[in-house]
């Protein structure tokens, strides 16, 4: 899929993505609510431009112009914000981002260039806003280039549109991360000590057992050399 720019802009396209892939709950589907259970973005090329008139590209996208008005006092008693948005659920999000490009053509016909590779390979869990969705592909976009203090663009505002659903879901799969890796190393200290206290179990219960293993080894040797003795000509002859 492509998005093109608007008119007034040099450049026609805004954005390449070469893959878009969607597995999707028919039933939901049917009952009139989009229920994604996994959505793929492989975004190849977003090109920001500033044209002659001074005019972002950026800001001509609907989720821009209203990402500064989404606050919680917008929403109303059940939760929903006032604006009307489609029944959305996207149960897992996996987002690639190869390269950001920022055009400026403010200053004559030949623009400045600026290229950023930014390599953006992440996943989120439990979108259930179609613009906050919008919202987090160009933040994430532009968060790690200096697009937006080249233009004055104010990426707060788009940090503040996305929903405390898809912030949540990151803070925790970060929390759970480390979580996961101090309950790692908590376990293998008891497993370094478990072990150790084993061996040496095992090293003292294995010397005490070999005790017990020669002791008797000497005894059947002795009673089998007595049965010898007996069985033998000789053996039981006394000496004079």
């Amino acid at each position: 899929m492509q998005l093109h720019n608007p008119q007034g802009f040099e450049d026609k396209l805004m954005v390449d993505l070469p893959e878009i892939y969607v597995d999707y709950n028919l039933g939901a589907i049917m009952g009139g609510k989009a229920h994604l259970e996994e959505v793929r973005l492989n975004l190849k090329e977003f090109t920001v431009v500033k044209n002659e008139a001074g005019e972002l590209n950026l800001d001509s996208l609907r989720v821009v112009k209203e990402a500064g008005e989404v606050e919680e006092s917008e929403k109303s008693d059940t939760g929903k914000e006032k604006t009307e948005m489609p029944d959305i659920q996207i149960d897992l999000l996996e987002l690639k981002i190869d390269k950001v490009i920022y055009k400026d053509y403010s200053k004559g016909t030949s623009p400045k260039e600026k290229v950023f590779n930014v390599k953006i390979d992440e996943q989120y869990e439990n979108i259930t806003n179609p613009q906050s969705f919008i919202r987090l592909i160009i933040f994430k976009a532009l968060k790690n280039t200096t697009i937006a203090k080249l233009t004055n663009f104010d990426l707060g505002k788009l940090q503040s549109g996305i929903s405390s659903a898809v912030k949540k879901t990151t803070e925790k799969a970060q929390e759970a991360k480390g979580r996961a890796i101090e309950a790692g190393k908590i376990a293998s200290e008891k497993a370094r000590d478990t072990a150790g206290k084993t061996v040496e179990k095992a090293m003292g219960d294995g010397n005490e057992a070999s005790k017990k293993v020669q002791e008797a080894a000497r005894e059947s040797v002795g009673k089998a050399t007595d049965s010898i003795k007996k069985l033998l000509p000789f053996g039981n002859k006394e000496k004079e």
